[in-house]
């Protein structure tokens, strides 16, 4: 029998690189669409019929009728957060039951995580990292510590072990002097949470995968932020709490390295960055703003505005060689459709010293080194194929894939899954 195949798709910046919109124009060609890490502090955004669905935790392939979904060990889910993401999708009248498989090892994230994710931003005073709020850190600190909380407890012995989690977490906000709050709404919508989760498929899922692989179905690892908030490779200690490259889909599934085929790596055209942390090409003129309106670079969860720069060659060869990309996808194309010049980040000048390499600390003495190119002046938005494109813009394609050294298969044009193309 031949074996399935697993791919991976991510986004190679400091997230919201369109993930969502891609996973689902690439779902038609796989059984399974499992997301390897994360938790509800990423939006996908997709677009599709006139509408706009904003999902947090559920994989992008759960519009495409037939495919199984998979939230797998690696990710970290709030019940209250993910009931309603649920529930706003089944009036929409997508069928989830049918199509949602969560991991039994996937950890929870409790009311109280929330609050510690506030007193920690609240103790580090200056040198906040710009958290969602969500709870996501705190959460993964108790796995990694061996405190966590899965969503296989809540089969047995519940409410003693919610009860043991909230009185330790209680006694290091005590500590922080955090004890000004009141989760009793919280709690008891977090509560009926959980008891809509029992729902589900509630599954062993590494299992699930592997049996999948073996009898030849195909699957799609959906990576959630990007590869620069990686909390290894990322720009630290300005990262996420977990393993976003490529590696972290083996670790967040439980699917052995040597079944991974495609890594398709998703950029924009230019880059985008939220909360705090270094972001070498960052704009904080008129561009940068002008960027921003033109691209809506606002948090799909959060709504914080988006901090825009120019490309950065030197992150994303780096993003690419942990990764392994073997190709990439580069979205919002259009959104610099106007722009007389386009500028590329092709180096950076470190303590007086031209790199290429990307450097242990970007957070100080680091001056972009630009190219300009020629802007296409042209609206892409209407465009069917790759022959219409401006030449202007092929020759923008032709230099990102020379730095690069990979190919760029797909390129979208606008927010609808319709305005994509996939180059031959």
């Amino acid at each position: 029998m031949k074996q399935g195949k697993v791919d991976v798709l991510l986004g190679l910046q400091w997230g919201d690189e369109g993930k969502g919109k891609v996973v689902d124009v690439l779902t038609p060609n796989y059984d399974i669409v499992a997301r390897f890490q994360g938790g509800p502090n990423a939006g996908h955004t997709l677009e599709f019929d006139g509408k706009k669905f904003v999902l947090r935790s559920i994989p992008s392939g759960i519009f495409q009728g037939g495919k199984i979904n998979v939230i797998g060990n690696g990710v970290v889910i709030a019940p209250d957060l993910f009931m309603d993401e649920a529930k706003d999708l089944e009036k929409s009248g997508t069928p989830l039951k049918d199509r949602l498989y969560i991991s039994k090892k996937a950890h929870l994230i409790m009311p109280t995580h929330r609050l510690l994710d506030a007193a920690y931003e609240a103790a580090k005073g200056k040198n906040k990292v710009g958290t969602t709020g969500k709870g996501i850190g705190p959460t993964y600190t108790d796995k990694v510590s061996r405190n966590g909380l899965r969503v296989g407890d809540i089969f047995e012995n519940f409410d003693e072990k919610y009860a043991a989690h909230k009185a330790r977490h209680e006694y290091i906000l005590k500590s922080l002097n955090y004890t000004d709050y009141d989760i009793t709404e919280t709690e008891k919508k977090w509560m009926e949470g959980i008891e809509y989760i029992r729902q589900f498929h509630v599954i062993d899922s590494e299992h699930l995968i592997n049996k999948a692989l073996k009898s030849g179905m195909s699957i799609l690892c959906e990576g959630a932020q990007g590869t620069m908030l990686d909390v290894d490779f990322g720009s630290y200690p300005f990262v996420t709490s977990s393993n976003t490259i490529c590696a972290g889909a083996c670790i967040g599934l439980g699917i052995g390295p040597n079944k991974i085929g495609e890594v398709y790596g998703i950029m924009k055209a230019y880059c985008t960055r939220v909360g705090a942390g270094p972001f070498p090409t960052e704009l904080f003129d008129s561009t940068g703003s002008l960027i921003r309106e033109l691209g809506h670079e606002y948090g799909a969860v959060t709504g914080r505005e988006r901090r825009c720069g120019w490309i950065d060659l030197v992150a994303l060869r780096y993003a690419i060689m942990v990764n392994g990309v073997t190709q990439l996808i580069m979205m919002k194309s259009d959104v610099l459709d106007g722009f007389d010049t386009i500028k590329a980040c092709v180096a950076y000048k470190h303590n007086g010293q031209i790199v290429k390499d990307f450097p242990y600390n970007i957070e100080q003495n680091i001056e972009p080194v630009y190219k300009e190119l020629k802007g296409w002046k042209t609206d892409m938005t209407h465009i069917t194929s790759e022959d219409e494109f401006p030449q202007e813009f092929n020759n923008y394609i032709k230099f990102l894939e020379g730095e690069l050294e990979t190919p760029i298969k797909i390129i979208s044009i606008g927010p609808d899954r319709e305005q994509t193309i996939v180059r031959k």
